[in-house]
């Protein structure tokens, strides 16, 4: 977590605007257009963070917000979060990276899974009238482009397990943790 405003820097479609924090799961990657917060990109190193904005966010700043306040509030409300102080957030998000059935899936997820609560594959799957769906909603959790503010953390396997997390288990293990659903580790 950082105390001091985040280096707000263009990516290479100039459109897009990104910055780094570090965050008790390791740097993160924020990228945001005119839209709103458009990605959250765990690990992010120079090798991660270059592959990253390579690509470019989709429909980028056609909207006409501002990507640096965007930034500045994911940046101030991830701190808030990962310190214990924030339960939700209210950055705007640009969903243009979560297109069809997987934004269907992620804005439900966000919808309706709380902070502190998790939910299955199978009742995500069941809350979007898709009784069939759990794989596809666990193929949505690994495409979501704006974990932790968009909770893929939040949804555990049917079996008791906590399923799988693009950002690694224990990543996925340290964000239910903060979030009272399991034990904090020892060390």
């Amino acid at each position: 977590m950082s105390d001091s405003p985040p280096e707000v820097r263009t990516a290479p479609d100039g459109r897009t605007l990104w910055t780094l924090r570090a965050s008790p799961v390791g740097p993160l990657l924020l990228t945001a257009t005119g839209r709103g917060l458009a990605r959250v990109v765990f690990h992010a190193d120079e090798a991660v963070t270059g592959s990253v904005l390579s690509r470019p966010t989709a429909g980028g700043g056609t909207a006409s917000g501002d990507p640096t306040g965007h930034l500045l509030t994911a940046s101030g409300e991830l701190d808030a979060y990962f310190g214990g102080a924030l339960r939700r957030f209210t950055v705007p998000l640009d969903w243009t990276l979560a297109p069809g059935f997987t934004g269907r899936v992620l804005r439900e997820l966000l919808a309706a899974v709380p902070y502190g609560a998790v939910t299955g594959y199978r009742e995500l799957a069941l809350r979007l009238d898709e009784p069939g769906a759990a794989r596809a909603v666990g193929a949505a959790m690994g495409a979501n482009p704006l974990p932790v503010i968009v909770p893929c953390h939040r949804v555990v396997a049917a079996d008791g397990g906590i399923g799988g997390f693009s950002g690694g288990l224990e990543t996925k293990r340290t964000l239910l943790a903060l979030e009272g659903v399991l034990p904090a580790p020892m060390f």
